[in-house]
């Protein structure tokens, strides 16, 4: 049991808080307002096993002699002439050893596949007969008698020679032929010999390499990355390591020597500092300490840096001892019969070390897992006492209390949740501030201590509760869900991956009833996941969905001329980034901005109209791939025509007048363009509210056009509109008339011509504005949505896909709408429109729901009054973004648009009467991919399966008992017996006990 200092921690989140590979807890202290950090430690090796061997053992080596995947173990024991073998029962126990004969003084011992059969074979190297030998392997953990390689050079063969002493062994391709070469460390000649390998067992005769004085323990690695092996050697007569570099052939270069401490008797390698370069560690026995000298990956290395033991150090190997990813090293300590343990920190620096006791004389250490655990263990060689001792790694989850970081006065601490927030693979903290309202964010420094990150306040009285973690937006970022007792709702943060949120604003449902528990899970595999919400005093649960509404930000303004009555969007210069076009209505003349590619505007360029001009559209009239313009000049009764050089400037404009006669008055106030003829020629349509008429203006395909050709519609037509209503691929165009209440549809006969309008009428005193057209219930057929000024309204009218219409279809809105557009703006490829309104400085958003039918508006307020909308990509993020003009300040206002996240209650599931619902679990229960629900019912004791199949559809539940007056409170789900079936954990909290349900097939079992 481990205090934390509190009598009432609340809540609690487990998570690896200091990069250790181990697991943490970080704990609520709801009276103290505080968090505790408790610690995963590792114990290390308190516990030994001895194993007797023949007289004086030197040296350890492990490996799976008999091929049952069990790591066995090689010792030499020097004064016997002999070889022990231990085959090991993988529970960290091993036989009794078997003794092969070898030469005198077997020192060393290595082992690997030598004749490339598959089986471990046994290299020795022994001292005294001045010869290495070779024990190949059956495979069944028996080896064939030794077969021994001289280490004399050919020039010392000679009576009473006192040279070679081959001290230590080390196998490796030093040729690249696949097959395994040794290296023996000849003490007496103070050099290396190579014996390269056949692939068959035997050997060639040595070739050797000078090394410093008294050479005595060998590595090898590749120490300059050029895929050859290298040789390290320490001298243990000279201070010094030599490294010889290899050339791929079997043979190497002359040493490049390094200053050691002194006496280095042992020698090993390792990436110390994970920068995928082999860095060297070697032991100094006299100077009583361990260097290390960091590699810099092309065969050089830096002056080494010790490390204090204070002992007379014997041997040295190296492994992850506490699975943190980081190499740690293990010493042996022959005259203070201890090993010490220096756990590494990843950079090439390591902690202070950990002894352990051993029997007398340790001399050498192996590592492996002796006992399966996925944890490495170690084996020493006792020298003095002539055994081994077994030192299994514990791992029993130890913790240790780090102290308490303190939220605030006040704050009274409710729930935390561990993550990795800004993706830099240390665990993060939020934490859920009952008492202040607000949720705090701690970035881990992965040490297990905190940086206070930022405070995310929620609301007057919400009193956060609880904290999910999950994908709401479908972006591969973890987002915050914050789940407000006091406000029964839900405030969503969206995170970018690098720690920073964004709040969203909350147009969601709100809960039923102060919320008790929650739980995620992505229930429909659409890549968002959704929430699910117990109540304290109701027998159900209510899953609720994503929904994005969509939001704007970042408002940027530009001044336009006076009076900027209409916009529209295109490509002036080429440069793919969309530029506006304002008419400046009192100012007679065009405003162009130029969009630069740091997402701002130039400043407007002006263009002359004619008299009040009132639309302006954009199209290619002269087929150069340009974009030009076309504007509706009221008071001059006429079209400007201005051709575009392609670079964001324009000619002079070139009028059409759209009366009849002159000094007859039309004014022209909306156009349109659209290829009437099917020539491929742009054409033009006007509507003149003056002369109750549209004008037809057919275009030669260079810029210029024919005369109007006029077509009656009713009184006022007041905006224009192209599309194809009848699906017959001929366009057709759509007015709405002011003064007649009426939308006209004039349907094309593709050759320029249009039928007599069809006229709907809307309701009387409606004043129609404004339209847009798209389809908004995806059936494939032109709808048209209106502006009702009159009624503060917009109405929807479903086309039938034959030219005529649905009766419209409204939607209230509270102010007189004067303009609109469609598009989607939450992503959800389905269409919405979005209005402005006259003296109202909002816009708003009818989200569509892709069968014709719309939300209730979503408001945003932009400060302003506005004029004109128009909507376009001007950031280039996938998000429509919109422009809006205000007539009263003269400017144009720019608004990106971005994501708006909030669940909306999509259906409720019961759990019975009197279930009280305490906990849920999601998994996959019956492997069909879906995820399903497991609820803890407290209050009719059992447990509520809920299976979930496609489009939100639930099973009923399905109970299993968890026995009377249990109550169970709370619910675990994981695969308990490894048969790749989900299992479940129960707490029950009434009868004090935990109960298994072990997952079967599609079913659940109880297990007693």
């Amino acid at each position: 049991m481990y205090s934390t200092g509190s009598s009432f921690s609340t809540s609690l989140a487990i998570g690896d808080l200091n990069n250790d590979n181990r697991l943490d807890i970080s704990v609520v202290n709801n009276d103290i307002n505080s968090i505790s950090i408790l610690l995963g430690y590792d114990e290390g090796f308190p516990n030994l096993t001895t194993y007797s061997t023949g007289s004086l053992p030197n040296f350890v080596a492990v490996g799976d002699f008999n091929n049952d995947a069990r790591l066995d173990m090689v010792i030499t024991n020097q004064y016997e002439k002999t070889v022990s073998v231990f085959l090991g029962y993988g529970d960290g126990s091993f036989a009794n050893q078997m003794t092969y004969p070898t030469g005198t003084s077997p020192y060393s011992v290595a082992v690997a596949d030598l004749n490339n059969d598959t089986r471990l074979d046994i290299v020795v190297a022994n001292k005294d007969d001045q010869e290495i030998g070779v024990l190949l392997g059956y495979g069944n953990g028996s080896f064939a008698n030794q077969i021994p390689y001289s280490t004399v050079s050919s020039t010392n063969q000679i009576p009473y020679y006192n040279g070679s002493q081959p001290y230590f062994v080390a196998v490796a391709d030093f040729n690249n032929d696949n097959r395994l070469d040794i290296v023996v460390v000849n003490k007496g000649d103070n050099n290396v010999g190579i014996f390269l390998g056949y692939g068959n067992g035997s050997f060639a005769r040595q070739t050797t390499y000078s090394t410093g004085s008294e050479p005595y323990s060998v590595a090898v690695g590749d120490f300059n990355n050029d895929a050859r092996m290298d040789i390290v050697v320490t001298n243990s007569n000279s201070s010094s390591i030599s490294v010889l570099l290899g050339y791929g052939n079997g043979s190497f270069e002359n040493q490049m020597t390094y200053f050691t401490g002194s006496m280095p008797c042992s020698v090993a390698v390792g990436d110390f500092n994970n920068d995928t370069r082999l860095d060297i560690v070697v032991v100094n026995q006299l100077s009583r300490n361990v260097g290390i000298l960091l590699g810099y990956g092309n065969g050089l290395f830096a002056n080494q840096v010790t490390l204090m033991t204070n002992l007379y150090s014997q041997y040295v190997a190296v492994g992850d001892f506490n699975n943190d990813s980081r190499l740690d090293i293990v010493v042996t300590y022959r005259y203070d019969d201890i090993v010490g343990v220096f756990l590494g920190y990843g950079n090439g620096s390591f902690a202070r070390q950990i002894t352990y006791s051993t029997d007398s004389e340790p001399y050498t250490a192996a590592v492996g897992d002796f006992n399966n655990d996925t944890l490495l263990d170690i084996v020493v060689t006792n020298f003095g006492s002539n055994d081994v001792d077994i030192l299994l790694h514990y791992n029993r989850g130890t913790l240790i209390n780090k102290g308490a970081f303190s939220s605030s006065d006040g704050s009274h601490i409710r729930s935390i949740v561990t993550t990795d927030f800004n993706n830099d693979s240390l665990v993060d903290l939020v934490i859920a501030n009952y008492g202040t309202n607000n949720i705090l964010l701690l970035n881990g420094n992965g040490d297990g201590t905190f940086d206070r990150n930022m405070l995310f306040p929620i609301g007057l009285d919400s009193h956060p509760y609880a904290i999910v973690i999950d994908d709401f937006n479908n972006d591969a970022e973890l987002d915050i869900t914050v789940v407000n007792h006091g406000t029964n709702n839900v405030d969503i943060f969206l995170g970018d991956g690098m720690g920073r949120f964004a709040h969203q604003t909350n147009y969601g449902d709100s809960f039923d009833s102060p919320p008790f528990i929650v739980a995620t899970g992505d229930l429909n595999n659409d890549g968002r996941s959704e929430i699910i919400v117990a109540y304290n005093d109701t027998d159900n649960v209510h899953i609720y969905v994503p929904y994005d509404t969509s939001s704007f930000w970042n408002q940027k303004t530009y001044r336009t001329g006076f009076d900027p009555y209409s916009i529209t969007v295109g490509d002036f210069n080429n440069d793919f980034l969309l530029d506006i076009v304002v008419v400046n209505r009192n100012d007679n003349n065009l405003g162009v901005f130029l969009k630069y590619a740091n997402g701002t505007f130039a400043t407007q360029m002006t263009y002359s109209t004619g008299a009040a001009p009132y639309s302006v559209a954009v199209g290619d009239f002269n087929n150069d791939s340009r974009l030009d313009m076309v504007v509706a000049n009221r008071n001059d009764n006429n079209l400007g025509i201005f051709l575009g050089y392609g670079n964001g400037n324009f000619t002079t404009q070139m009028t059409y007048p759209t009366n009849s006669f002159p000094g007859l008055i039309s004014w022209p106030c909306s156009v349109a363009v659209g290829d009437f003829n099917n020539d491929t020629r742009l054409d033009i349509v006007v509507a003149n509210s003056a002369a109750n008429n549209i004008g037809i203006l057919l275009g030669y395909g260079n810029g210029s056009f024919a005369n109007q050709t006029s077509y009656s519609s009713s009184y006022s037509p007041q905006s224009v509109l192209v599309g194809d209503f009848n699906n017959d691929i001929c366009l057709d165009i759509v007015v709405v008339n002011f003064d007649s209440d009426s939308i006209g549809v004039f349907l094309g006969y593709c050759n320029g011509g249009f039928d007599d309008p069809i006229t709907y009428l809307t309701d009387r005193f409606s004043y129609l504005l404004s339209l847009a057209i798209g389809d908004f219930d995806n059936d494939t057929r032109m709808d048209i949505v209106v502006a009702n000024n009159g009624y503060n309204n917009i109405g929807v009218l479903l086309g039938y896909g034959n030219g005529s219409f649905a009766k419209q279809i409204t939607y209230s809105i509270g102010f007189r709408p004067i303009s609109l557009a469609v598009g989607d703006f939450n992503k959800d490829n389905q269409l919405d429109i979005i209005v402005i309104c006259s003296n109202d400085i909002n816009v708003r958003i009818f989200l569509g729901h892709g069968n014709g039918s719309f939300t209730n508006q979503v408001t945003y307020s932009i400060g302003f009054l506005p004029m004109s909308i128009v909507i376009g990509d001007f950031n280039r993020d996938t998000r429509l973004d919109i422009a809006v003009t205000s007539s009263d300040s003269n400017n144009v206002h720019v608004l990106l648009g971005r994501v708006n996240i909030v669940f909306v209650k999509k259906m409720m599931l019961n759990t019975s009467l009197g279930s009280r619902p305490r906990s849920f679990v999601i998994g996959h229960f019956n492997n069909d991919d879906r995820l399903d629900i497991a609820i803890a019912n407290s209050g009719t004791d059992n447990i509520g399966i809920f299976l979930g199949n496609e489009n939100f559809y639930f099973t009923n539940q399905t109970m299993y008992e968890t026995g009377s007056t249990s109550r169970p409170y709370s619910l675990a789900a994981g695969d308990f017996n490894n048969d790749t079936h989900v299992d479940i954990v129960v707490a029950n909290y009434d009868s004090s006990t935990v109960g298994i349900f072990l997952g079967y097939v599609n079913l659940v079992c109880i297990v007693n």
